[in-house]
């Protein structure tokens, strides 16, 4: 499989994110191929406070010169928990890799995120889906406000989970499910349709050094803007023995506009909210015979080489040349 730019009419989406050095890089490649129509942002907790993931979106927004993309504040916490874990050693605690940004001119939209993106979707029944890059708290919260969202949205594709390896905050769980495993459990079991791209898939679609300093050399804003975010987080996979970085959301762009990149398959899919050693487990059902209805396209493997090479035609095609 290659990726290429394909013709078609661009996407309808919302981003619901939490940036996030990944979600960066991942906002931007949307901004900038050219094939969604994003309506609009919106932020959870997650990675950084929800207050400081709106700044960051708006940030990136104002590099993409897209003031137009109107930006909303959502949940600043689980829906039961009063647990908060960002992650400032992976992001650093501005988010952006601890790089001094000057403060973005915009400012977020009034509103509130989950009550938007159940008005937008309702305003466009089966037009709009659903990136999302954090927690899920903005989705559910969406969903108990108003029941109709989950048959109006066109489908939600969802980073988090694992169906095959691992967690990264513990030996079963990710990040953005383990933030919140009851908003995770609502969406799963919503009926709507949803792929979950977990860790296991986006973890080997990696950037290595070499293409970190290709995308430098172009010299580009937007490129240099991407080194020097990339430089804390490199740092902090380089402390574990691991060159080059994963960049997990970029995957569920990549996937919205090019599902021919990746393995994927229906299965029963659920989330423990309960045990001790699998809090926030997405417990994959592969066995071919159940009782269980499959309610998840899962993603299992994906054309990793070219959704970065992708990646890296847009990152430095984009932008005047940067002449400091």
């Amino acid at each position: 499989m290659r990726a290429g730019v394909r013709r078609m009419p661009p996407r309808r989406v919302i981003i619901d994110t939490d940036p996030g050095i990944d979600d960066a890089q991942a906002i931007l490649f949307a901004f900038l191929c050219g094939q969604f129509q994003i309506d609009a942002v919106t932020c959870v907790f997650g990675n950084v406070p929800v207050d400081l993931a709106a700044l960051n979106a708006l940030r990136l927004i104002e590099l993409a010169d897209r003031p137009e993309v109107p930006v909303y504040l959502g949940a600043p916490e689980p829906l039961l928990r009063r647990r908060l874990r960002f992650a400032p050693m992976v992001h650093g605690e501005d988010g952006l890799g601890n790089v001094d940004w000057p403060r973005p001119a915009g400012r977020p939209a009034p509103g509130y995120a989950p009550v938007e993106l159940a008005r937008r979707a309702l305003e466009a029944p089966g037009q709009i889906a659903v990136l999302t890059l954090g927690p899920l708290t903005n989705i559910a919260l969406a969903m108990r406000l108003d029941p109709r969202f989950a048959g109006a949205v066109k489908e939600i594709i969802a980073m988090g989970g694992t169906a095959l390896g691992p967690g990264n905050v513990s030996a079963v769980a990710s990040a953005n499910i383990m933030n919140d495993p009851e908003a995770a459990k609502v969406v799963y079991g919503a009926g709507v349709p949803l792929t979950m791209v977990g860790l296991d898939v986006t973890k080997r679609v990696r950037i290595t050094p070499e293409r970190r300093d290709r995308m430098k050399a172009a010299g580009t804003r937007i490129a240099e803007f991407v080194y020097r975010i990339t430089g804390f987080y490199a740092g902090a996979y380089l402390k574990e023995g691991i060159a080059g970085f994963p960049v997990h959301d970029l995957v569920v762009m990549a996937y919205a506009l090019r599902p021919d990149l990746f393995e994927v398959k229906r299965l029963p899919v659920d989330v423990e909210t309960e045990g001790a050693l699998t809090d926030g487990m997405t417990v994959v059902d592969f066995r071919p015979f159940t009782d269980r209805p499959a309610n998840v396209t899962v993603c299992l493997n994906a054309d990793a080489d070219g959704i970065l090479d992708w990646y890296e035609r847009v990152i430095t095609s984009a932008g005047e040349r940067d002449s400091r």
